[in-house]
């Protein structure tokens, strides 16, 4: 069973929807949709029409979402493919994805622990301008001499 959060998955047609609603409702481009066929990041085939048109269905945006997550945390493509595979092979590879899985918080973890720091700079440099503001010298951040503490 995929278990994602569900969007507006549950008014979907029974016959899928077109490429353009299927990127719709991801909030991903055709292109994407696409790429992500082509890249082997799908773990279902895309379901086609008689004209050779995709249709989407329910377990086909849901599993967008969760490739389009995963991209957007920073898993490499190669790592969301590999994951797709196991998740395609179906059961016995659990402990393999849960160890990816807990491979790639890991990294999200590091990532949201330096971004926290970029954050903290941005702090302070905001608490530089206010009191400078406050102080009535501002004119000293836009031309800083070169001792002032404007960086």
């Amino acid at each position: 069973m995929l278990e994602v959060n569900r969007q507006d998955a549950d008014d979907l047609p029974e016959a899928g929807v077109p490429i353009a609603e299927a990127a719709r409702r991801t909030g991903v481009s055709v292109h994407t949709l696409r790429y992500y066929e082509r890249a082997g990041l799908v773990v279902t085939p895309v379901d086609r029409t008689a004209g050779n048109r995709r249709r989407y269905h329910r377990l086909d945006l849901e599993w967008i979402t969760v490739c389009t997550r995963l991209r957007a945390t920073g898993m490499p493509i190669r790592t969301i493919r590999r994951y797709a595979r196991l998740v395609a092979e179906g059961h016995g590879n659990e402990r393999e994805r849960l160890a990816l899985m807990e491979a790639h918080r890991a990294d999200v973890i590091a990532k949201l622990a330096e971004m926290h720091q970029h954050l903290q700079l941005i702090e302070h440099k905001i608490g530089v301008y206010r009191g400078r503001v406050a102080a009535g010298d501002a004119d000293r951040l836009w031309a800083p001499d070169r001792g002032a503490e404007t960086l």
